[in-house]
């Protein structure tokens, strides 16, 4: 794997901006419109489309599927296995963001079946809903994180070489890994998580970097470091959540070369 982590961060979003990656988000309804503006800003095509009779259509078109269960039903989530099983057939990968597993049986539970029936690539949430995935008795507070990257470390690194998939896991410094290697990344600002939607915008925006090409660990990484540096960009030019929302989807928009020089990524250790 290339360790240039700027040059490498810099080809992988070229690429989004040239390929135009197209984005099937079967996503929650409270980030639809900005989800679809962060793959806009930052040069993929978006489309929102969760009707199960036009799924497996619609995803054959599609460089990625993301999944999100933000405002689930048992309707989507039966659209969500219809989608992933035609995208397993065409190899075109998946990200799962299972907001708010842990919260609820139903979240906890309609993850493990998603993820049961579909092979997904990246698996992309917070601490406390990767851990609720693996410890039944894994709690969040809503969707919001009351465990810490550290915490479930072993528990990610376990649960992707089990899956074999990569788990992401957002935080104050992230981490990326395939079971096999792993990866912290501490570009972002606390600020991001003041606006709604910026978490379910960065598993879309795996799907696009992972929608350009090979290598997922890769991909997966450099979108994380770029989303994050956007972040950091962002807060120059914004005193509160209202204005770095405008600023943010502006940084997505103009990160150029020179931007990506800040990019905070090192190999972690994992316990075999």
């Amino acid at each position: 794997m290339n360790t240039n982590w700027s040059k490498t961060v810099a080809e992988r979003l070229s690429s989004v901006r040239t390929k135009h990656p197209l984005v099937h988000n079967i996503t929650n309804f409270v980030v639809m419109n900005s989800s679809a503006n962060i793959l806009l800003a930052q040069g993929a095509f978006p489309v929102m489309a969760h009707a199960i009779n036009e799924v497996e259509d619609m995803v054959a078109l599609a460089n990625a599927l993301v999944l999100n269960i933000g405002t689930l039903t048992d309707e989507w989530v039966e659209a969500m296995v219809v989608a992933g099983k035609k995208a397993n057939e065409l190899g075109i990968p998946i990200i799962l963001d299972p907001v708010g597993a842990g919260a609820t049986p139903l979240r906890t539970r309609k993850s493990k079946e998603i993820l049961n029936n579909v092979k997904i690539g990246v698996l992309r949430g917070n601490a406390s809903e990767i851990n609720a995935l693996v410890d039944a008795e894994g709690k969040t507070r809503g969707v919001d994180a009351v465990h810490s990257v550290d915490d479930v470390l072993e528990i990610a690194v376990q649960l992707a070489k089990k899956r074999d998939l990569i788990v992401a896991i957002s935080g104050k410094e992230d981490l990326v890994t395939n079971g096999e290697r792993a990866f912290r990344i501490s570009n972002g600002v606390p600020m991001m998580t003041m606006v709604t939607g910026t978490g379910c915008g960065l598993s879309s925006t795996v799907g696009a970097f992972i929608g350009t090409g090979d290598d997922s660990l890769e991909a997966t990484v450099a979108a994380f470091a770029f989303y994050g540096i956007a972040g950091e960009k962002a807060l120059q030019k914004s005193p509160g959540p209202g204005s770095f929302n405008a600023a943010f989807m502006d940084a997505l928009y103009t990160i150029d070369d020179e931007d990506l020089t800040a990019v905070k990524i090192r190999e972690a250790v994992t316990d075999e």
